[in-house]
């Protein structure tokens, strides 16, 4: 249910939202590596569910570029 709730907020947002977020979440993504390569999360799964929310971004901004190019 998580899953889909996310993805209606996602394609609600407008292209620069999206590109924003998508900036934000790649920046966060890689401190939470780094941090976890120091000391050890208490949850990786953390680090698996932020790289599939980088993915949704980034299939939505995709999906978007190619409707627009037709």
């Amino acid at each position: 249910m998580k899953k889909s709730v996310q993805n209606k907020e996602i394609k609600e947002l407008t292209t620069a939202e999206l590109e924003e977020k998508l900036n934000a979440a790649v920046l966060d993504y890689t401190k939470m590596k780094l941090n976890h390569a120091i000391t050890p999360l208490e949850s990786p799964i953390q680090i698996r569910d932020k790289r599939k929310y980088i993915a949704r971004l980034r299939c939505e901004l995709r999906s978007r570029q190619i409707n627009n190019a037709q």
